[in-house]
């Protein structure tokens, strides 16, 4: 479990944390969001001991980071793939982080054979491409068997099979009861791997909730119905809570299920000439509700 309370971070006068509460909890994938310059880096940053927050406390299973006496045996983390030494191999790399955390040595080759890499383990990481250092850096983070596993852009780079690989990956790791923090610019991905969100904006919280709970907070999540029947059935869906708008015979349909507004029209025998749910996107809700925290703005082309 990863716990931050009041945690605030400055640099200089402007702050990058501003007074972040969240407790990231085992037995889930947690997706930590928010624009460019939220604030996300520099609070994985302090989560790992890296910086120190200017107020305000975070810890790793009860205590700070910095206490725990092997690191890697505690919390596993793929911050930049790109900050290793390059004229070392894969494997001497691994070895190294090894034995500074006393785990074996026949770890090395699980952890390279689990990311992919085995065949590429005596290759200098030089020669590597940003997808080959992310498994890498995957590798580095799982060797000691962490309960706790924290990943900053971790799809960057991948091909479609290390997509799927790393999605399943993440799953599995939180199914056995771990605790696992993934921040990610890629929307799609946070789809089909987190269940719950942490968003941020201007180092402040602005969501702490299910997935599903924050993309249905955004605009686009509707039912489109066709009947002959529209005014009748416009007049059933609101009495039962839902939100209409009418175009001739087709409704647009918030604030119930697809299988809501079928059974209306089922229990009240009104015909429908098409039914169709269109699922709210985690995309459209990140942009609205982030939409005054985006500190880098792009201008209009001229």
């Amino acid at each position: 479990m990863i716990e931050l309370t009041n945690l605030t971070k400055a640099y200089g006068g402007k702050l990058a944390v501003d007074d972040l509460s969240v407790t990231v909890r085992p037995g889930r994938v947690t997706g930590f969001l928010g624009p460019n310059g939220a604030g996300k880096s520099t609070t994985l940053r302090m989560i790992l001991g890296l910086n120190a927050p200017s107020a305000g406390t975070v810890t790793v299973d009860g205590v700070p980071f910095a206490t725990h006496p092997r690191g890697l045996r505690h919390a596993g983390a793929l911050l930049d793939a790109g900050d290793v030494q390059g004229g070392r191999t894969a494997r001497g790399h691994l070895r190294v982080l090894a034995a500074s955390n006393r785990i074996p040595r026949d770890r090395v080759e699980e952890v390279l054979d689990l990311a992919g890499i085995g065949a590429a383990a005596g290759r200098r990481i030089s020669g590597f491409s940003l997808g080959m250092r992310q498994r890498l850096g995957i590798a580095a983070a799982l060797l000691g068997d962490p309960p706790v596993l924290l990943f900053d852009e971790p799809f960057n780079g991948l091909d479609p099979e290390g997509v799927l690989w790393v999605r399943e990956l993440f799953k599995s790791l939180a199914a056995e009861g771990r605790t696992v923090f993934v921040s990610s610019h890629l929307m799609s991905e946070m789809e089909n791997t987190a269940e719950h969100l942490v968003v941020i904006g201007r180092g402040r919280l602005i969501a702490d909730e299910s997935l599903a709970a924050f993309a249905g907070r955004g605009d686009g999540g509707h039912v489109r119905v066709r009947t002959p029947e529209a005014e009748r059935l416009a007049t059933l869906l609101t009495g039962a809570g839902g939100g209409v708008e009418a175009a001739g015979e087709t409704l647009t349909v918030t604030g119930l299920s697809g299988d809501r507004v079928g059974e209306l029209a089922f229990e009240h025998r009104v015909l429908l000439r098409e039914l169709s749910t269109h699922k709210a996107s985690l995309e459209a809700a990140f942009m609205e509700l982030t939409a005054d925290s985006v500190e880098y703005k792009a201008g209009a082309k001229r």
